[in-house]
């Protein structure tokens, strides 16, 4: 009821109604409903400890999504100072459960040696895991974008250029295509294309979307 209202599905949009129904579903412990009203306490002049309250139960009960904005909240100081050591534990529960999104943080938090003791190899693991999601809605094309700077520069795996390449390819990101091709012979570039164009014929088996590979010309 309270997506119908919020969303105006089958009558006139009143989040105030909205707001109730969703009270009332969190207040019975539905996780999605305690996530969402969490949520909404975020903001410029939100209250931050019921943001807190309604994400953390909701986390508990095992909510990816709460967990992840439980983690970036804490990351980022939002909820009060930032408190690393939350946001790596409740970033960490999502990854685990396969959110895109926590899992390239928990590889920022991993390259940048955010809390953790820095580790290139576990950053390219976490990476590695966001990247092969699709559709990407997020932390997969930065995952991938990220995997190809560390094959770029051969840190927690080995130099690679093809590989970055094809990374980059899959995350669009012109930029560093083009970076990593001015180290790469042609036969090298037509490589790492036909690698990115596998890698996403091979996915699309998903029957989900995904971006067409970018060619390039040198």
């Amino acid at each position: 009821m309270g997506l119908v209202y919020g969303e105006g599905r089958l009558f006139p949009e009143n989040y105030a109604v909205s707001r109730e129904w969703m009270l009332k579903s969190a207040e019975q412990g539905y996780a999605p409903a305690q996530e969402m009203m969490g949520m909404s306490y975020m903001g410029a002049n939100g209250d931050y400890g019921k943001a807190d309250m309604w994400l953390r139960r909701a986390a508990e009960q095992g909510n990816a999504e709460a967990q992840f904005w439980l983690g970036a909240f804490y990351e980022q100081g939002q909820i009060g100072a930032s408190d690393y050591r939350e946001a790596f534990r409740w970033l960490r529960k999502a990854a685990e459960q396969g959110h895109q999104d926590a899992q390239f943080s928990l590889g920022q938090m991993y390259e940048d040696g955010e809390f953790v003791p820095q580790n290139y190899v576990l950053a390219a693991k976490w990476y590695r895991k966001a990247a092969e999601h699709v559709p990407d809605l997020g932390g997969a094309g930065q995952g991938r974008n990220n995997l190809g700077i560390l094959y770029l520069n051969g840190l927690g795996v080995p130099k690679n250029y093809v590989l970055a390449y094809m990374w980059f390819a899959l995350a669009s990101v012109d930029t560093n295509l083009k970076e990593a091709a001015s180290h790469m012979a042609p036969a090298q570039v037509a490589e790492a294309q036909r690698m990115a164009q596998d890698w996403v014929s091979q996915h699309a088996t998903k029957r989900e979307e995904i971006a067409s590979v970018p060619e390039m010309t040198r």
